[in-house]
């Protein structure tokens, strides 16, 4: 609820403090004293439209201060990770500067956009009066007013949470499916590098044995003809190493008979035989092995041809080629993945959707039931309030289904017979707008917005009908805080808390000031309603009639 307004020179009004109070709070004064302005000043402070003209004359700025009581801490705060006035309340702060031309905003101190005060000011108050009714005249704060007298805030969550989820699935489908022709050709690729590079069955290092054998095979003849001379030097022919140094042998072992220092190179050359024995055989079989292949030859060229084709293709060697194939399939495995979680997600996209339109039909069916027995409530109460011939209807429409269903909600009103039922905002006059409003939140009784302002909602009435007004806004008074002003006696006698707003005119300035009144003073501002003059006859009549008023909301 609102505790406190501080309005400092706005319009005419030069320093104005009021403490508002729980339940009914009413405001009275001559016509031109300033009520209006006060509301005024309010929804300046709530984020409405504000310019320089609104400066009281001869000032540099204006400025409204409103401090709010929460129960629970506004969302606007939450968000914005803005801190509690006192850890349970908000200070809404608005300043209009005539030299700069700008509006500063402060929440708690802390400068945000008026944007923000928009958005928190309709969460905390409704104005309804000649110029403001920024709840009743929005389709869609309808929607939300209906689902809340109603009790249906839990099925509009549950399809406000489908309705989230579903629109999450599609935006990750989107991000999967985004270009899924140039993902496709991806797939198609790395799949096709993976699998050339992989039906080569690549061995690093495999490139150098094949040049090698190349070489070896392209000289075979000359190799054999090497292999056969070496073989005949050492051991085939005639005169050959091992012959010539088994001559040396024998010669050397005899001279060692006459000089034993003869027997070392003897030995020496009788540890070196087994070796180019060895050799011999070696060659032996080396020369017999290089036999012409030419279909050897005919492979090693073709393997090296292909393994030069994907070295030049995929990074100049085995290896690169080889870790160019683990990569491909890496991010094929990726791709094939996200396809799998696409089809996984479609699948609970679908199951989602069937969720949302079914909790969206049953939200609809409960919110038109709900509509039908609104209707005649307003319907009845509108005759209460000096609208007996008014006619009142929710329209429902059907709408792409979002957050708070597949409904589009429109109230619909006709003041006089023969009038089309049409949208509020095109027939209703500020009057008739303010009693509609107090017959709607009457019939739904919803919680709503903490704190409902009325500005003459009086106008056009008088007598029994005013009783009537009384009497419905004491009713709203029990789960709002309701401010009010009015010109009708019979709603001040029913107020908890009664403010008089005086005029005081002066040489060079005019002002505004506010007192709240009570007890033999209040009595005198009821008899000033009722008749102007002050007699003993219209003070027992203000007494009684503020008696009456309490009794009316016992």
């Amino acid at each position: 609820m609102i505790r406190e307004l501080r309005i400092r020179d706005f319009a005419i009004i030069k320093e104005l403090d009021i403490c508002f109070s729980e339940g009914l709070n009413v405001l009275t004064g001559e016509t031109g004293a300033g009520k209006s302005i006060i509301v005024d000043a309010l929804g300046v402070a709530l984020g409405g439209r504000a310019g320089s003209g609104m400066i009281r004359t001869g000032c540099e700025s204006a400025s409204v201060q409103a401090f709010f009581e929460t129960e629970d801490r506004p969302q606007v705060l939450a968000d914005l990770a803005i801190g509690e006035d006192g850890g349970s309340g908000v200070v809404i702060r608005r300043i209009i500067s005539a030299t700069s031309g700008r509006n500063r905003a402060f929440l708690n101190d802390v400068m945000v956009g008026v944007q923000t005060l928009s958005e928190l000011g309709r969460d905390l108050v409704d104005i309804h009066g000649q110029n403001e009714h920024q709840s009743l005249l929005s389709p869609q704060n309808q929607l939300k007013m209906l689902d809340e007298a109603a009790g249906l805030f839990a099925q509009r969550k549950l399809v406000g949470s489908l309705f989230a989820q579903a629109a999450q699935a599609r935006e990750k489908l989107a991000g999967i499916g985004a270009d899924i022709e140039e993902k496709n050709r991806r797939r198609e690729l790395l799949s096709f590098q993976a699998d050339e590079i992989g039906a080569a069955a690549l061995v690093p290092g495999e490139d150098a044995k094949l040049e090698e054998e190349k070489n070896i095979l392209l000289h075979l003849g000359r190799l054999r003809e090497l292999m056969e001379s070496a073989f005949a030097l050492i051991y085939g022919a005639e005169g050959s190493a091992i012959e010539g140094l088994s001559r040396a042998k024998k010669a050397l072992d005899e001279a060692s008979l006459i000089d034993p220092q003869a027997a070392q190179p003897a030995e020496f050359i009788l540890q070196a035989m087994p070796f180019l024995e060895e050799a011999a055989m070696f060659l032996r079989s080396k020369k017999d092995s290089y036999e012409p292949d030419p279909d050897r030859l005919s492979q090693v060229e073709e393997r090296l041809e292909t393994i030069k084709k994907l070295k030049k293709k995929y990074g100049g060697s085995i290896e690169e080629a080889l870790a160019r194939m683990e990569r491909a399939q890496a991010e094929l495995a990726g791709l094939l993945e996200e396809g799998e979680s696409a089809g996984k997600l479609e699948r609970e996209l679908e199951e989602t959707e069937a969720k949302l339109a079914g909790a969206a039909e049953a939200l609809s069916a409960k919110r038109k039931m709900f509509a039908l027995e609104a209707e005649k409530a307003i319907t009845a109460i509108m005759k209460e309030l000096a609208l007996e011939k008014a006619r009142f209807r929710i329209e429902f429409s059907s709408c792409e289904t979002g957050p708070a269903g597949a409904d589009r909600v429109e109230f619909l009103f006709s003041a006089n017979p023969g009038e089309q039922l049409r949208p509020l905002h095109k027939v209703a006059s500020g009057g008739e707008l303010s009693r509609l409003m107090l017959a709607i939140k009457s019939a739904m009784r919803s919680k709503g917005v903490p704190v409902l302002v009325f500005d003459e909602v009086d106008a056009g009435i008088g007598g029994k009908t005013a009783w009537n007004v009384a009497r419905k806004l004491r009713e709203l008074a029990g789960s709002h805080q309701v401010l009010c002003i009015t010109h009708e006696p019979q709603i001040a006698g029913a107020a908890d808390t009664h403010f008089v707003i005086e005029k005081e005119a002066g040489a060079d300035s005019t002002k505004v000031i506010i007192k709240e009144v009570s007890g033999r003073a209040r009595q005198e501002e009821v008899a000033r309603m009722l008749g102007g003059k002050l007699t003993e006859a219209s003070l027992r009549h203000a007494k009684e009639l503020i008696e009456r008023g309490f009794l009316a909301s016992s």
